[in-house]
Formats: C-alpha cells, structure tokens, sequence
C-alpha cells in the first residue's frame, strides 16, 4: 500500500473513533463507525464515439448505535464539525424512537478480533490513476478489436471501463479498530451482429480484476467478444425436451448465486428458503463442494475481517453434497441460536447483515471440454433471462440461451428456450464438474453438467 493510502486510512481511523467516542459519552450502550473515501470512474464509447464518463469522488462516514435493545442507523457525507454534530444528534434522536429488539446487539466480544490482519493484497496503486482519456482509449480499442474481427460484426452496443479505488476504517466499541484499501477494474465489449430476418445477435465478454495489470488486453477482450457473438447467428428454438444441460462459468454463477441466497441466515430465520433445517442432509451431488473464502490474495469478494470485527476465516459450505452451514452474523446467528460464521458485511449508511465473500464452487481435474464431449445430446447454457426462482419451494424455471449438444458437439446456437427443474432437484442432479474455474466475480463456479432439466422450446 503507498503511504498516501496509509496516511488516508489513518485520517478515516482518527475520525471514526472521535465520532464513537463522542456518541457513546452521550449514553448509548454500543457505537460502530465505518468511515470511507475513494474514487470511481466510468466510460462507455459506441461506434468510437464517447456516450458515458461519469467520475466521482466521496468520503462519508455511517454509524450504528444500539440503546436498550433499540437500533438506529444514520449516515453522514457532510464531515464538518458542524455536520459531525448533526450525524451524532441525528442518530441519538433515532434509537430513542426505535423499537425494541431482544436480539440487537454487537458481535460478541470474545470474537472480536484485535490482532494483526493477513495482508490480501487488494489494492493497486496504479489503478486510480487511470484517467478518463486512458479509460475512453481502452474501451476504444476493445470496441475496435471486436468491430475488425469479422464483417458479419456489423454494429456494436458499446465497450465500457470502469475503475474504483479507496479505502475504509472501522472503530467498534467493542474494541475493533481496522480499515483497509482496495481496487477494481472491468472492461466490457457488446457487439452486434446481423442474423437472418434482420434479427440482432449481441454477444459480450468481459475481463474484472483488482489489480489493472491482471486485465485482459482490450484488445483480447474486444475479440472474444466478437467470437462469443459469431456463434449465436443462426439460432433458433429447439423441441420442447428432458435432455442434460450443461452451464458454463457465467451461468452456472447464476445458478450458485441463488443458492448463496438461501443460505444466509437472514433467510433461514425468516424461514424464506427451501433450506431451513437442511444442515447435515444432502442438498447436492456428492461432486459438489462449495466454500466462501475471503481469504484468497487479490480476490474479488476478499476480506481480511468482516462487518463486526470477527477475523476472516474460510467456511465450507457444502461438502460433497452435505449442507455443512449457513452464513451468519451476529444478529442472525442469535436468532438461530449458534456463532457468527463471520460472514457479515457492513453498508456505507451503517447496516449489518450477512453476506458471502468469495462464493466457489470448487473445480475438480476434469477438463470442461470433456464434460461436453461427454454429452451426446443436450443443451449449453451460456445465458440466463428473468427471475423464475422461488427460494421457497426451490421451483426454478429461467430463460435461457445456448447452443445444442448432438454427439458431444456444439451443433448450433439455441435461443428462446425455457430451462426448469426445482432446484433441490437440479443440484442433486449434477453429474460433472469442470476445471475451468475463474475468479473474474466473488460468486463463481466451472462449468458443470445437470444430468436431466426439461428445456421448453417450440
């Protein structure tokens, strides 16, 4: 870390202990400070024209405070004195006026960690440096690569950048002092492509890293999204049909994303999952291991603590098919009458709640081409549509768009098919799983085979 980050975080360190010193003199039982500043970019170029540059700075800070079991939350951009006293004022008057909630309360403070942090490597100097005229060049260039790849690429619907760079501190009146800095970049390309009957075909890649220097060369980029829109012309709809299906790493990070949603404590008290009481009992295909590990060096969803001070730690989450736990801070770890799993996450306003960090399905050795080639007729999803999830029952149905499986091959594209199974049911059904994994997103998976879905199509 440069030592103009260093210096930053302890300003943002000196300011949140003084604003939780001064709201617990005035009577609370608990203040929890999150103070922040950073810098975001975004710019979007279509057909080598600017169409979006958006920069923005902020530094802001946001609060907890709990009172007799009651609980407000207020937050701040407005770091005057005079400010400052309004944000303490403002969230005294809120807890006073608050309702009563017997399971309020800090992380408990035997948790609570006070030691050195494992240093994860999550920001890079260089990245806010990237000026709006070196992120306008960039998307030009990845626009370009993808316009040049083929003639049949006859129209574009842009290539986005975007950076964010800053850091934070937190002052727990538990006793948690820390902060942290991290960065961000992505690049995106959406090419057009001509079909028969004057159809549009769009097609996307993108490359997300923390550090800049591990992004994809735009020009990389730009390609690989032309390919990926090449190989939809020519679409069409196939036979309504039970077959396997096979997910590739974008949408099977779909599929595990709704998964990880039903496995937050939050849900599991609220009784809103088909999960509830499930722990110990098969909910997979014994292929499938799932971790949430914050602790991967450079990680989109890495931490080195979470939103309570509780030290990072890496939870399995299921383990050959066994619902091994769900993820809880402390309000829902209450609730449910266990630990934290130390998966909170705090929002910029104040908030608690749990989260995932970095959500995998773990890879095995079996190479991802071979999963396909040993599918002798099916579907490869490659896109998902809508929001046919009902966490509830499990009931799943999306749509969805690919390219049909004949004879372990990629026999031709497919769109505007149905893909439904429950959802209990589907992970069962997983009968292989690859080795591509990537860490382009904090949920992700390799690609994986679903033995039997129905796929409605014409």
């Amino acid at each position: 870390m440069d030592d103009r980050m260093s210096r930053e975080i302890e300003r943002l360190t000196e300011l949140a202990s003084s604003v939780c010193e001064k709201t617990l003199a005035r009577g609370v039982d608990v203040a929890e400070v999150r103070a922040r500043s950073g810098s975001e970019l975004s710019v979007k170029v279509r057909l080598g024209e600017p169409e979006l540059i958006e920069e923005a700075g902020h530094r802001s800070i946001g609060m907890r405070v709990i009172k007799d079991k009651r609980v407000a939350l207020t937050s701040t951009s407005d770091l005057t004195p005079a400010g400052l006293e309004r944000f303490v004022d403002d969230a005294l008057e809120l807890v006073d006026i608050s309702q009563e909630d017997p399971f309020a309360g800090p992380a408990d403070p035997a948790l609570i960690h006070r030691g050195e942090l494992p240093d994860l490597d999550l920001y890079d100097p260089s990245a806010g440096a990237i000026d709006a005229a070196a992120a306008l060049d960039r998307a030009r260039r990845g626009e370009a690569a993808a316009r040049a790849y083929d003639v049949r690429i006859t129209n574009s619907d842009g290539a986005s950048f975007s950076r964010t760079s800053g850091c934070f501190a937190m002052v727990l009146s538990g006793g948690f002092r820390g902060g942290g800095a991290g960065s961000y970049s992505s690049l995106s390309v959406v090419p057009v492509a001509d079909d028969e009957n004057g159809k549009k075909r769009r097609g996307f890649y993108y490359s997300a890293k923390r550090f800049d220097a591990d992004l994809a060369s735009p020009e990389a980029v730009g390609e690989e999204a032309a390919r990926r829109t090449l190989r939809k012309l020519g679409a069409r709809k196939v036979e309504t049909t039970e077959a396997p299906v096979v997910f590739d790493p974008d949408a099977g990070r779909a599929i595990f994303g709704m998964l990880a949603g039903c496995l937050m404590g939050s849900s599991i008290w609220r009784k809103s999952s088909y999960l509830v009481g499930r722990e110990g009992t098969q909910v997979a295909s014994d292929l499938v291991d799932v971790v949430d590990d914050p602790l991967i060096p450079r990680g989109p969803g890495s931490r080195p603590f979470d939103g309570e001070g509780l030290l990072s730690r890496v939870n399995v989450v299921v383990e050959k098919g066994k619902l091994v736990t769900y993820l809880c801070d402390s309000y829902s770890a209450r609730k449910l009458g266990r630990s934290s799993t130390a998966s909170a996450a705090r929002g910029a306003g104040g908030g608690v709640g749990a989260s995932t960090s970095n959500f995998i399905l773990k890879p095995t050795k079996t190479p991802a081409t071979d999963i396909v080639k040993g599918t002798a007729r099916g579907l490869y999803v490659t896109d998902m549509m809508g929001f046919g999830f009902n966490p509830v029952t499990g009931d799943f149905s999306r749509g969805a768009s690919g390219f049909w499986i004949e004879n372990g091959e990629l026999s031709y594209p497919v769109n505007e098919v149905t893909i439904s199974l429950n959802f209990d049911d589907l992970l069962k059904s997983i009968d292989a799983v690859g080795d591509d994994l990537d860490l382009r997103s904090s949920t992700a998976t390799p690609t994986f085979r679903v033995r039997k879905m129905t796929i409605a199509g014409a």
